[in-house]
């Protein structure tokens, strides 16, 4: 006898096409993924070599986002640092994702007072400012892309294991959990076979839009000097190398800026257009 197939309540998506907003914001994401990708594979060698006689030029033919401080075309720089940041906002969600998951898990299914004991803990990593906690820690382990990606999945997971903890409560009270129990299912299989795979719909939607906010953080971090170091073509260290020169040459600054802004907006629209199709109700919203 085989136990029934767990389903969350059922809720009909959106079954219409795509709308234009939609349209641009999955054909601008579906860009920047395939620009860090594939965008490094075709970049010259010299990306990192200085050629001070073409400092600063402006928007031309032949550098069409100009050149930076040292010469460097600020569009190839550009590309190339779309994998680090990106990578780099993936890991972080990643990992602050597995041990949110973790603890979530083991706070739903353990006894109540491991429950109690890791939501205060939960708590107390929800009451402290994320950005002030994230930048003592790359600054306790020295300015670096690595140190910064630690730090961020270091305070990221306590929203997530707040959230999924509620959630798997509630997913926990569905029918099918106690037939499972009846049918003798083991609490382990319960909660990872059927509990947990059907409480991930709505925090895929927050991690969706979790990539955009970390490329934030993270570009923020760079610009602050204790994330990625000069002669990174992470985008927040690549603004932090051309402040000096937001007067004179102003597309070394603008140029890495808008991209931050446009992939942290495009994620988060990425987000809010997953939880429309999966709530068609939002839609009016």
């Amino acid at each position: 006898m085989t136990v029934p197939v767990a389903l969350q309540p059922t809720t009909v998506g959106h079954k219409g096409g795509p709308t234009l907003l939609e349209t641009v914001v999955c054909t601008l994401v579906v860009a920047l993924l395939a620009i860090a990708i594939f965008g490094p594979l075709f970049a010259p060698g010299n990306l990192f070599r200085s050629d001070i006689a073409n400092s600063l030029m402006p928007p031309s033919a032949t550098n069409w986002l100009g050149t930076d401080d040292q010469g460097r075309d600020v569009l190839w720089r550009l590309i190339v640092g779309a994998q680090t940041t990106l990578l780099s906002a993936f890991l972080v969600v990643t990992l602050y994702s597995l041990i949110g998951v973790a603890i979530a898990t083991a706070s739903a299914a353990g006894p109540r007072w491991l429950d109690e004991g890791l939501m205060r803990i939960t708590d107390i990593g929800l009451a402290l400012p994320s950005m002030i906690v994230a930048l003592g820690f790359a600054s306790a382990m020295g300015p670096s892309l690595r140190s910064a990606v630690i730090a961020m999945a270091i305070t990221g997971w306590p929203l997530t294991a707040r959230m999924l903890r509620g959630i798997m409560r509630q997913t926990m009270e569905q029918p099918f959990v106690a037939g499972a129990e009846v049918l003798g299912v083991s609490k382990w299989r319960l909660m990872t076979k059927h509990v947990l795979p059907n409480s991930l719909d709505v925090m895929i939607v927050k991690w969706a839009g979790d990539i955009g906010t970390t490329v934030l953080v993270l570009a923020s971090l760079s610009f602050i000097g204790v994330g990625a170091q000069p002669p990174s073509a992470e985008w927040g260290a690549t603004i932090a190398a051309a402040r000096g020169y937001v007067s004179t040459a102003w597309w070394t600054v603008v140029a890495p800026g808008a991209a931050v802004a446009l992939t942290s907006i495009a994620f988060g629209l990425l987000g809010d257009i997953i939880q429309v199709r999966r709530d068609p109700s939002l839609r009016g919203n």
